[in-house]
């Protein structure tokens, strides 16, 4: 690829993401909300109770940022952590009836923002959008070791 294709390709990537997550923060914030709260409530919603371990692994980021985050919604009272059964070092973390209640309205805000995002693209692109982004994410995803590309 050249560098202008390369550097138009990345830039679009780059401006999706800032504006995207910007326009995230403004929807969410009415809901007492930042960016990335969101994403653990509905993981919550999506996969039901877990260790804050696999929760980080799930949201693919950090244990540090899942304790902060985990910390703000538990003193607004939308989860509640206990000791794991099976290690008590480790915290189980659920939603309470507010959190499952806030994760509706996150659902259907999402709902919104999608469709923003999409707004006025063909339905057969729309269709392949999440496939082509998590290949994407996939090729650029740190955690995972590189394979090596045969040229």
């Amino acid at each position: 690829m050249d560098f202008e294709r390369a550097d138009a390709l990345n830039q679009a990537v780059r401006l999706l993401s800032l504006r995207h997550r910007a326009r995230a923060a403004a929807l969410l914030a009415p809901l007492g909300l930042h960016p990335g709260q969101e994403a653990l409530l509905l993981e919550l919603s999506r996969s039901g109770p877990m260790i804050q371990a696999q929760l980080s692994e799930a949201l693919g980021c950090e244990p540090p940022s899942v304790t902060i985050m985990t910390r703000k919604l538990e003193a607004t009272g939308h989860i509640r952590r206990a000791p794991a059964p099976s290690d008590k070092r480790a915290s189980v973390v659920e939603l309470t009836e507010s959190g499952e209640a806030l994760a509706g309205q996150v659902k259907l805000l999402w709902c919104a923002l999608a469709e923003e995002t999409v707004a006025g693209l063909p339905a057969e692109t729309v269709a392949e959008l999440p496939g082509i982004l998590t290949a994407m994410t996939g090729n650029v995803d740190t955690r995972r070791p590189r394979r090596s590309r045969e040229r």
